[in-house]
């Protein structure tokens, strides 16, 4: 049967398109397969750089985390699941809004999680 020759060229194929995506956040057995990013501000839209924004797993409580840019952005890669969303503060510092819970399935970009920082008034 001439087909035979094809196996291991298909066999290579197949090893290769089952590859494991890019390894991130803090389990590294784990594939990325979607996106969670939006903007850290202060309630006069200033932009805030250098915060930790962390992504945590609702079911497995794996953590994902990035530091925000100059504009106050951030990206953070994620297994399929969902997650609860939390930002690094400084003292007197609060949250005046935060994203809700979100649930990401396979290649999802879930932009426009974005957190209002605000100083608490003594």
């Amino acid at each position: 049967m001439k087909s035979l020759p094809l196996l291991p060229g298909l066999a290579l194929l197949i090893s290769v398109a089952c590859h494991p995506g890019p390894i991130v956040g803090a389990n590294p057995t784990a594939s990325a397969s979607g996106t969670i990013a939006g903007i850290v501000s202060t309630d006069a839209n200033t932009a805030i750089a250098g915060r930790t924004v962390t992504a945590i797993n609702t079911a497995t409580g794996a953590r994902y985390e990035a530091t925000t840019g100059v504009n106050g952005g951030y990206t953070i890669r994620v297994p399929e699941g969902t997650y609860r969303l939390e930002v690094q503060l400084l003292p007197g510092e609060a949250v005046a809004k935060q994203p809700e819970e979100t649930r990401i399935n396979r290649s999802d970009l879930d932009p426009r999680r974005d957190f209002v920082v605000v100083v608490r008034l003594a």
